[in-house]
C-alpha cells in the first residue's frame, strides 16, 4: 500500500525529537574540531565532506597573505570605487544583515547602507572606528562584505571577461579556484569572496547553502558554531524587511521599512555568546582563526562571526553543495519547514 502524503503540509519534527538528535550528535562528535597542519589532498577532502564537521587547515598559501599591506592595497586600486557595507553605532545595530528595531518598536531584518568609498577611505574608517576601545562606539561600523562573488562570481568560469570586479586589480593575489576543494567536489566556486572589516563588524549568526572554505589574510576571525541539528535552538521567526538610510535629511542612519519586499526567515538570537541566548542542551562550538588559518564550515552548519585587530581580511570560496542524495533532505527536515512565527508576536519559547 503506497503511502500518501499531503503535499501542502509541510513535516516538521517535534522538540523532543530535535533534542533526541543534537544530544546523540554532541554525545557521537563531541565538542572538538580537528586540526590539520597542511591542506588536504582531494580524496581526503572528500571525506571531510562526506562527515560535515568544519575543519581548521594550516598551510594554505597564496599570495595575499603577504603581499595586502594597507599600503598595497591603496596602491593596487587606488580610486577605484568599492562598495562598503554601513550600520549604525552600538553593538546590535553594527550586525550587518541582522534584526534591529525600527519604526514603532518593531522588528525588521535589516541590510545595511551601501556606500560607494575608496580603499584608503574605507582603511581610514576602519582605523577610525577602532582608534580607542572606548571611542569605538560613537562610529558607525564599515564593513566590505558584499557577499556577491566581488571577487570571483561564478560568470567567471564560463567567460572571464564578461566577471568585473571592483577588485579586479587583486585578482592576482587570489586563486579563482581551490584545486583540491574542486577536484574533490567536481565542480568550481560559485563565489569568491572578500571581506575588510575590524572589531565593529560582526557577521549575525546564520547558515550557508555552500560548502565554505575561509582563510583568513590579517588580523583574527572569532566563530561561533552549532551544527544544522541545532538550529531549533536558534529560534528563526518571519520578520519584515528593511534597510539602513537616511531620512528627514539626517546624517545618521535609521531602520527604512521597505514597501514590496518578502518577509525574511531569520534567528531572533542577537549574540548567542550571551548567557541565556541559547537553551542549555545547545553545543556551541568556539574557534579562532589567525592569518593564514583556513577554516572548512560546512554547508547548513550556523556561524556567528566576530573580529579583532585593527583590520581583519579574509576570503571564502563558497561551492554549491551536493542537493543528490538525502544529505539537503536531513537538511531541509533538521531546520523546519513548517509555519514560521513572526518575530513580531512572541508567543513561544523553546
Amino acid at each position: 500500500m503506497a503511502l500518501e502524503l499531503d503535499q501542502e503540509a509541510s513535516p516538521r519534527l517535534t522538540h523532543d525529537i530535535v533534542r533526541w538528535i543534537s544530544q546523540e550528535y554532541h554525545d557521537m562528535n563531541g565538542s572538538s574540531i580537528q586540526t590539520l597542519e597542511s591542506p588536504p589532498t582531494a580524496a581526503e577532502f572528500a571525506q571531510l565532506v562526506h562527515i560535515s564537521r568544519p575543519v581548521v587547515i594550516k598551510g594554505f598559501q597564496i599570495p595575499a597573505l603577504k603581499r595586502w599591506t594597507d599600503d598595497y592595497l591603496r596602491s593596487k586600486l587606488q580610486a577605484q570605487p568599492i562598495s562598503v557595507a554601513v550600520t549604525p553605532n552600538g553593538r546590535q545595530s553594527r550586525q550587518a544583515d541582522a534584526i534591529a528595531a525600527g519604526p514603532g518598536s518593531k522588528l525588521f531584518f535589516v541590510e545595511p547602507f551601501i556606500e560607494k568609498v575608496s580603499m584608503e577611505k574605507l582603511l581610514e574608517q576602519l582605523n577610525a572606528g577602532t582608534c580607542t576601545q572606548q571611542d569605538s562606539s560613537n562610529f558607525p561600523a564599515s564593513y566590505l562584505q558584499s557577499q556577491n562573488g566581488n571577487i570571483y562570481s561564478n560568470r567567471f568560469f564560463e567567460s572571464p571577461n564578461d566577471d568585473s570586479s571592483e577588485f579586479g586589480a587583486l585578482r592576482e593575489d587570489v586563486p579563482s579556484n581551490i584545486p583540491w576543494v574542486t577536484e574533490a567536489l567536481g565542480r568550481n566556486p560559485d563565489a569568491v569572496n572578500l571581506w575588510i572589516g575590524n572589531s565593529n563588524s560582526i557577521t549575525s549568526i546564520h547558515s550557508d547553502p555552500y560548502e565554505n572554505i575561509y582563510t583568513v589574510i590579517r588580523g583574527s576571525k572569532h566563530f561561533t558554531l552549532l551544527p544544522p541539528c541545532e538550529g531549533w535552538c536558534l529560534q528563526e521567526r518571519m520578520y519584515p524587511h528593511a534597510v539602513y538610510g537616511h531620512t528627514n535629511n539626517s546624517d545618521g542612519l535609521s531602520v527604512v521599512p521597505s514597501s514590496d519586499a518578502p518577509q525574511v526567515r531569520w534567528s531572533s538570537v542577537i549574540n548567542p555568546d550571551l548567557p541565556g541566548s541559547l537553551p542549555p542542551e545547545a553545543h556551541p562550538l568556539h574557534v579562532t582563526l589567525e592569518a593564514g588559518d583556513t577554516l572548512y564550515l560546512p554547508v547548513g552548519w550556523w556561524h556567528y562571526v566576530q573580529q579583532s585587530g585593527p583590520i581583519t581580511i579574509a576570503l571564502n570560496w563558497w561551492y554549491d553543495a551536493e542537493v543528490r542524495g538525502m544529505n539537503w533532505i536531513w537538511l531541509s527536515l533538521l531546520r523546519g519547514s513548517g509555519s514560521v512565527p513572526s518575530g513580531n508576536d512572541e508567543t513561544d519559547t523553546w
